[in-house]
């Protein structure tokens, strides 16, 4: 076990952590080399993994790679920038609008269908957990306020400052709105009544009261057909869900809570030291969260690529390359923005957490 900033941490935890991104990314790059050697586009290296080669041989004409940094993967594709381009027919650039297109969706795709088969396999195996809407306290979290004024698994929240409560959603909503207020939580255990003072914690992201708690999970199996059913109906509700918050945000010109390198990392590694269960339904998030990023029409994601080959079909012309060019450079800062935003509120994050702990 290793301490990291105060925060103790595994090494299946690191492993899983790990092996998990590279799984995601790689499945992903898995999609566009399929659809790449489909049109018979030239793909110089195919790689499991960054930086220097372990392990490796050359058939055909590709490289196939497992390289030192197992975070990902890499297909290599002559021509896929305008100014690398020369025009062969084997390049990226060269295929007609409707391959491009095909070819830019697949990487995406495959991030969909394999978060449908782990939130499956979840459901098949562990079965489907669903948050009960009684105010029943399913898990305390470490040095948080609820944890420490004595809050265990199983008290019930019976009112707060005076006020009855009746559900989950009813108590979290008062909670969520009294960040730093002191409350006085009247908890049901057994069959005696506690009294306690708690506390609420202001996020420093949303500006919430926390106060470290989660809801009981009631859980249901399935059989194969209705566990894909339902890991298909998690993944379009997971998109749906996080269209419609990132629209509410920007429409109120509100700063949106979003994850980024660490706090991905931060997530997965909690999810690994719960169990297989947990790790791989937080696999299935991402990947769908990472199918729908890359389905943005920003240039340099397949969505810019998807975008920019529609524009042609309308057209019916070649892109200049002079636009493309520009194009992907507007790109790169949209997507160095989104990242440097998502990595200070992970930050910030992680530092709230500590601090929460060591109070």
């Amino acid at each position: 076990m290793l301490n990291i900033f105060g925060f103790n941490i595994t090494y299946f935890q690191i492993a899983a952590t790990v092996l998990g991104i590279g799984l995601l990314v790689f499945i992903h790059e898995l999609g566009h080399f399929i659809m790449a050697k489909l049109y018979g586009i030239r793909v110089e290296k195919f790689a499991f993994g960054f930086g220097p080669e372990l392990i490796g041989f050359t058939y055909g004409e590709t490289r196939y790679s497992i390289c030192a940094i197992p975070l990902g993967g890499m297909v290599k594709m002559p021509g896929e920038d305008a100014d690398s381009a020369s025009g062969s027919p084997d390049e990226f650039l060269s295929q007609a609008w409707h391959r491009r297109l095909f070819l830019a969706l697949m990487g995406p795709v495959m991030n969909y269908l394999l978060a449908v088969v782990l939130f499956a396999s979840v459901i098949y195996f562990w079965g489907f957990s669903k948050p009960s809407d009684t105010p029943e306290i399913g898990a305390v979290v470490e040095g948080y306020p609820a944890q420490k004024a004595g809050v265990l698994k199983g008290d019930i929240i019976v009112s707060i400052n005076g006020a009855g409560v009746s559900s989950w959603l009813q108590m979290s909503e008062i909670v969520h709105s009294n960040p730093g207020k002191p409350a006085v939580f009247e908890v049901l255990r057994g069959s005696s009544k506690i009294i306690l003072k708690i506390s609420p914690l202001k996020d420093p992201v949303s500006g919430k009261g926390l106060i470290g708690i989660s809801p009981k999970l009631t859980v249901q199996k399935a059989g194969m057909a209705d566990s894909l059913i339902y890991g298909a109906k998690i993944t379009v509700y997971q998109s749906v869900f996080t269209l419609k918050y990132l629209g509410e945000k920007l429409i109120k010109w509100e700063k949106p809570e979003i994850a980024g390198p660490v706090g991905v990392i931060q997530i997965l590694a909690t999810a690994a030291k719960t169990g297989w269960d947990n790790l791989l339904y937080i696999l299935g998030v991402i990947s769908t969260a990472l199918g729908l990023f890359n389905l943005l029409p920003i240039p340099l994601l397949d969505g810019g690529h998807i975008f920019m080959a529609l524009i042609q079909a309308v057209t019916r012309r070649p892109l200049n390359k002079k636009m493309i060019i520009a194009a992907n450079y507007a790109g790169l800062a949209v997507i160095l923005a989104i990242f440097l935003f998502a990595t200070y509120s992970d930050i910030v994050r992680v530092a709230f957490s500590f601090a929460a702990k060591a109070q």
